[in-house]
C-alpha cells in the first residue's frame, strides 16, 4: 500500500509541531544520483513553468506564510521551492492528475531542507537560534 502524505494531517497531528517531526513525516530517503526523470525530464520542466503550476505556488506559499514546511519561526529568506509530499511521476503529468496541483499534497520548504527530504539527511534542517543572555560571553 502506497503512503499517502497530507498537508492536512501534517498539521492537525499534535505530535508534528517542531520542524524536526514534520521533516520525519515528509521525509522520502531517495538514493543520491538515481535517475527520477532521464528523457522524460522535458515533461517535468514543462510542468513547473506552466500557469496553473505557477498559480498554485502561489497560494501555497502565501498558505504557509513563506516558512519552512510551514513552520512559524522558520521564514524562507532565500529560493522558495514547493515540494511535492507525494513523488509524482511521469504518468502523473501525462494522465493530469489533479492531485499534482492540489494544496493538500504541497508544503513550502527551502531548498537544503527539500535536500534532507529527499535523501534523509536532517543535518541539512535549520536550526533555532541560540537566545544569549545578559553576561553571556562564551563565544564557544
Amino acid at each position: 500500500m502506497k503512503l499517502i502524505r497530507r498537508y492536512s494531517e501534517l498539521k492537525q497531528l499534535k505530535q508534528l509541531e517542531t520542524i524536526e517531526e514534520c521533516y520525519e513525516y515528509l521525509k522520502l530517503v531517495g538514493i543520491v544520483g538515481k535517475q527520477t526523470w532521464g528523457w522524460d525530464r522535458h515533461f517535468n520542466q514543462q510542468f513547473y513553468y506552466s500557469n496553473a503550476w505557477k498559480r498554485v505556488r502561489d497560494i501555497v506559499i502565501i498558505r504557509d506564510n513563506g516558512c519552512d514546511l510551514g513552520c512559524t519561526g522558520f521564514e524562507i529568506n532565500s529560493k522558495i521551492l514547493i515540494h511535492h509530499m507525494n513523488p509524482i511521476w511521469i504518468d502523473d503529468l501525462k494522465n493530469h492528475n489533479p492531485d499534482i496541483l492540489d494544496p493538500e499534497f504541497l508544503i513550502t520548504t527551502c531548498e537544503r531542507t527539500h535536500q534532507a527530504i529527499h535523501y534523509g539527511d536532517k543535518s541539512l534542517l535549520p536550526q533555532i537560534p541560540i537566545n544569549r543572555k545578559s553576561g553571556d560571553t562564551k563565544l564557544w
